[in-house]
């Protein structure tokens, strides 16, 4: 497996997997299946619900601990110093580990500034190897990132060949902090799936339209995390490995991009209603 070294030193894997939307019941047998694909990579959050089976699914893996990297990430509603300590505590007790590879706070919303003092806390203890923010757009990432002592190693944004995040990256550069690409398929988004311009380009290496969008990624440095709850194309996105994109395929995706900083409005406060109304009790 490849891998990146964020700012702190620590490696982490470019491709994992990722459970948002997989459902509580369904979380202990997909992870289980990924691992035994080969992801070393795990990508969860308290408001996916579905850590405990995460945990669970490392657990019976057999797999030593060190050899698994595990992402979870602090929810609105655990915002603030006091609740996103306790948060991580309950968290831990759900992935039945005494650390995480790496903790995130989930959106840019709420107490950022004193969730990020717990995950200080959480990190010069020993309970996660890194700490990062996700969905934090320039200006905010900015701001955030030029006010805390740890800068982050890590921001998950949606990211992929149609969503490529170009404008942020030179100002991630400046801390060096890596970008973890969410929804590396554009969710399922049929353009992508069957985009003429990653067929053609797939059909070069005899690999398909969605393993170019993932080899686009981690060319790029770009740590992607696509989900699926099938086993046959857990492994499809997995082999990705055995080609590289030429100079020539990498230009000729870079006109792909149709909304560089995704497809949601991290700024419209009925999205942020939504989404508390949907993880109310995290």
């Amino acid at each position: 497996m490849q891998t990146i070294k964020l700012n702190n030193g620590v490696e982490m894997p470019l491709l994992g997997y990722g459970v948002f939307q997989v459902p509580p019941q369904e979380a202990e047998r997909c992870v289980s299946d990924a691992l035994q694909v080969g992801y070393r990579l795990i990508d969860t959050a308290q408001a996916y619900g579905n850590e405990e089976g995460v945990g669970q699914a490392i657990i019976q893996s057999g797999i030593p601990r060190d050899e698994i990297f595990i992402v979870t990430k602090v929810w609105i509603t655990n915002a603030g110093e006091e609740r996103a300590v306790k948060s991580i505590e309950a968290s831990l007790r759900r992935l039945q580990t005494d650390y995480v590879d790496l903790l995130l706070i989930h959106q840019a919303y709420g107490d950022v500034f004193g969730s990020w003092r717990a995950m200080e806390k959480a990190y010069q203890d020993g309970k996660t190897r890194a700490i990062g923010i996700s969905n934090f757009q320039s200006c905010r990432f900015y701001d955030f990132a030029s006010s805390v002592t740890v800068k982050p190693a890590v921001n998950q944004l949606q990211c992929c060949v149609l969503s490529q995040q170009n404008g942020i990256l030179p100002e991630m550069e400046r801390y060096d902090t890596k970008m973890m690409a969410w929804g590396p398929l554009g969710q399922g988004t049929q353009d992508l799936l069957t985009n003429p311009v990653l067929t053609r380009i797939g059909a070069q290496y005899g690999k398909s339209a969605a393993q170019v969008a993932l080899r686009w990624l981690i060319q790029r440095g770009i740590v992607a995390i696509p989900k699926s709850s099938r086993k046959e194309r857990m492994a499809e996105n997995f082999d990705i490995f055995d080609f590289t994109l030429s100079d020539a395929d990498m230009s000729s995706i870079t006109p792909l991009n149709q909304s560089d900083t995704g497809f949601r409005d991290f700024g419209d406060p009925d999205y942020l209603r939504r989404i508390i109304a949907m993880f109310p009790n995290v």
